[in-house]
């Protein structure tokens, strides 16, 4: 009787499955991927009154003013507050719990945006 042994196996089979698996962890890792939502800052205001966005996801506020902005946000499950952001300059916050948030400027106190996290 003749045993195979490990090494009598092709490479290339060995290295076809290690590259399915491989894609398909990529692909699913891809499928969880999370989103990036765009809100501008400009004239004292964000232009979205409100926005709906997944745990997890990131909403850039975009200076897009010619006056410094800034982002607080003050609630029991998540907060934020960000430095000065010049006109140009951009202040990622990443929602990582559900919740409805109010998304507000230190400097201009009538800005306001309501995040709801699903």
């Amino acid at each position: 009787m003749i045993r195979l042994s490990r090494l009598s196996v092709p490479f290339w089979r060995e290295a076809l499955i290690a590259f399915a698996v491989f894609v398909l962890t990529l692909s699913g890792s891809l499928a969880f991927a999370k989103s990036f939502h765009d809100i501008s800052q400009k004239g004292r205001a964000f232009n979205l009154k409100e926005l709906s966005v997944d745990r997890g996801d990131t909403v850039r506020f975009n200076n897009d003013d010619e006056f410094i902005h800034q982002i607080f946000i003050d609630a029991r499950a998540f907060k934020f507050d960000s430095a000065e952001s010049d006109p140009g300059h951009v202040i990622p916050v990443e929602f990582t719990a559900p919740g409805l948030y109010e998304v507000r400027c230190h400097i201009h106190p009538k800005m306001l945006l309501l995040v709801t996290v699903k």
